[in-house]
């Protein structure tokens, strides 16, 4: 066969090698839903895709495969693809020109130590998490060279699930039951801002609670794909969350529907806290939140009297506003004061960016030998200052879309401009790379490099299954040739392409995995956990108990009660909040607008608005309209839905340009933004607009 191949090449004859059959090969879909994470089957031949479909023996998904999962196929041989690095010499118009790799990361490296280490700041997004959520280890090997360096380096969790979540840690309870649980025990589910569109793998354990007899209501700002699944459905005003937490403590506590032996053993504040929600009555909430005063009460007194009762907060979305970590800090209180922690079918259920009690994984971000230096916080505000004042000259972004990613896009964009050179890793073109970049490096994508992701119960293997095309790279070969040309030493102490994410795997809670381990496991693995949040009854706080008295929260400087702190005035009269929908995640593949079939699916920006706001406004069903406020405008078309109340106007999230009109103003203090190890340093999102005709 050799020879003969050897002779036709000799006489011109054009020789093609034997073909592969086809081969199925399990990973996992490259968007990061989390909690929902779902298992994937990829048909491959001759180094082709040639389609994706649901994995079945998959035991988070079980088979499903959403429409965002189904349209990833696309990115393979997408005519969009980033595929080489791009260089240019003027931004904002100035001609892209193809670059060698050397030319670009010298280029890059130069500029790096022209402006100093500390004036180099570090960014990840999604992108950059396709192959490897849960687990990480791009972010841990982006901050390890950050780290080693010595330069800037932001929590990706600012931009998420953070800010609500250090609410919770300060009344600790940070862990989370699992999903399963929550099929099989809760006799009562609270769906408190968490829209099942973006948890689609959690809907089906919702649905099987109900068929069990178990009851489901939905509190949020417009009636979500979850109220089909709810008996029971309260439409509240946005940023007035921790006001029916509260005035539901006062009902709970004046009715004597509260466990004191609990409290005794396992709480600290008790008295303090009942003293300070006396004030808090159905009334006053009913008249800050729009949900009527008796509905409260029966809220309240079911939510106490059903066990075990389980609330599923919002990982995102609802945590955005201004007072938006007040919400999580009220909320942890209910299943304490009603001893529904610890238990099956109880506390707090998953949600975005959650762990379970035993999930853990290492660290190799080489903390300790981070240099002494002049470090920005993970505070979004702060970073927008670093870059419109000048401390930091140098941007790298990998795998995000920075314009669509923070609050204030327009001061964003304008610390961008005053950067002496801004870098973006990604797929393809975004926002960001055409407004803002002048080096575009090609990305690889999540079946051209190995990788695993880990949901809170089981952990993936995602093989590489095809070469990357052109010139794409994998980040961690990106930041090993910038190490080696800056001299910085011990970045990728590995010996091979697994070594990272086999240090990280390598943790009693998956059984020590590596990456050839879990190939041998048929690539799944049950992580060692407990599906029980809080089950020693042992919690993150000073105390080591459950407080509603915070000591922490004191010692930042916030109040150690758990408040409600009202929103800003406007004379803007519409309150602008943004979520999540089946048809995209964040501003992934440039917005969707990359992938046909998302681009298809959810073509324009859509606002949800109620009929009386848009007949006082002339505006009709699909028409073209301009949301604007004194930060910018953006241009949509109108949703005229009963579905959301008068006053309140909503829109998916990740639309290029809807950051224009968020605030950006800072939500909890510097010094606050880290004390739990991720970031809370989210700013604010809140915006509040005006709609008119175009």
């Amino acid at each position: 066969m050799a020879n003969r191949m050897a002779m036709n090449a000799l006489m011109g004859v054009r020789c093609y090698p034997p073909a592969v059959p086809a081969t199925t090969v399990r990973t996992m879909c490259p968007m990061n839903c989390h909690p929902t994470l779902c298992g994937m089957l990829v048909d491959v031949e001759d180094g082709r895709l040639l389609g994706v479909r649901g994995d079945p023996d998959n035991p988070d998904s079980q088979g499903f495969l959403c429409i965002r999962g189904q349209a990833s196929r696309e990115i393979i041989g997408n005519p969009q693809r980033l595929l080489h690095p791009l260089i240019r010499d003027r931004r904002g118009g100035g001609e892209w020109r193809r670059a060698s790799w050397d030319d670009a990361l010298d280029l890059i490296v130069a500029r790096m130590r022209s402006a100093g280490r500390e004036a180099v700041g570090t960014w990840s997004g999604h992108g950059v998490f396709a192959n490897n959520y849960g687990t990480r280890v791009s972010s841990h090997l982006l901050r390890r060279f950050s780290n080693l360096y010595g330069c800037q380096w932001w929590s990706p969790t600012m931009i998420c699930w953070g800010l609500g979540a250090f609410g919770l840690g300060l009344t600790g309870l940070l862990e989370t039951n699992t999903k399963e649980d929550m099929g099989a025990h809760s006799a009562l589910i609270v769906l408190w801002g968490a829209n099942l569109a973006s948890q689609p793998n959690t809907a089906r354990y919702v649905a099987a609670a109900r068929r069990r007899g178990a009851g489901v209501v939905t509190i949020d700002i417009r009636e979500t794909e979850a109220a089909a699944q709810s008996d029971e459905v309260l439409i509240i005003r946005p940023g007035t969350d921790a006001a029916l937490a509260l005035a539901m403590m006062n009902v709970i506590v004046g009715a004597g529907l509260h466990d004191r032996g609990f409290i005794d053993r396992h709480t600290v504040g008790f008295d303090e806290l009942a003293a300070h929600v006396a004030s808090y009555s159905p009334d006053w909430a009913a008249g800050v939140t729009g949900i009527a005063a008796d509905r409260i009460v029966a809220l309240a007194r079911r939510y106490a009297t059903t066990r075990p009762s389980m609330i599923v907060l919002g990982g995102s979305s609802m945590h955005k506003g201004a007072n938006g970590w007040t919400a999580g800090r009220a909320v942890a209180c209910l299943p304490a004061l009603t001893s529904q922690v610890g238990i099956a079918g109880g506390g707090l259920g998953p949600r975005h960016g959650s762990a379970t009690h035993g999930q853990m994984l290492n660290n190799i971000v080489a903390q300790e030998r981070r240099p002494p230096g002049r470090y920005v916080p993970s505070q979004m505000v702060r970073i927008t200052e670093a870059m419109v004042n000048g401390d930091v000259k140098v941007m790298l972004l990998f795998g995000t879309d920075m314009l669509s990613s923070y609050a204030d896009a327009g001061q964003v964009g304008a610390g961008l401009d005053r950067c002496d050179l801004v870098m973006v890793y990604d797929l393809f073109m975004n926002g960001t790379a055409r407004r803002h970049a002048d080096v575009v490096l090609p990305a690889t994508s999540w079946l051209e490099e190995v990788g695993a992701k880990s949901t809170n119960t089981h952990l993936y293997l995602m093989p590489k299954v095809l070469e990357p095309p052109g010139e794409c790279r994998p980040v961690t070969w990106v930041l090993g040739e910038l190490a080696r040309r800056l001299g910085v030493a011990d970045f990728y102490p590995w010996a091979d392409d697994s070594g990272a994410l086999d240090a990280v795997l390598d943790h009693e809670s998956t059984g020590h995995a590596t990456v050839a381990a879990l190939r041998a496991d048929g690539g799944i693995r049950a992580l060692r956990i407990s599906h029980v949040a809080h089950p020693d009854l042992v919690f993150p706080t000073p105390s080591g108990k459950i407080e509603f008295v915070s000591q922490r929260a004191r010692e930042l400087g916030l109040p150690d009660l758990p408040v409600y702190e009202a929103l800003p005035r406007s004379s803007f009269p519409l309150a602008l909040r943004q979520g999540r929908t089946l048809t995209h995640f964040h501003a992934f593949y440039d917005h969707g607008r990359a992938l046909p079939t998302l681009a298809a699916a959810d073509p324009v920006p859509v606002l949800w608005i109620a009929p009386a706001d848009a007949s006082a406004r002339g505006v009709a069903d699909d028409a073209p309209i301009r949301i604007y406020n004194e930060r910018g405008q953006l241009d949509a078309r109108a949703r005229v839905t009963s579905k959301i109340p008068a006053g309140t106007v909503w829109m998916r999230d990740g639309w290029e340009g809807l950051n224009r009109l968020t605030s950006g103003v800072a939500a909890i203090p510097d010094d606050a933004v880290e004390v739990f190890g991720f970031s809370g340093g989210q700013a604010t999102f809140d915006a509040m607009v005006e709609v008119v005709k175009r």
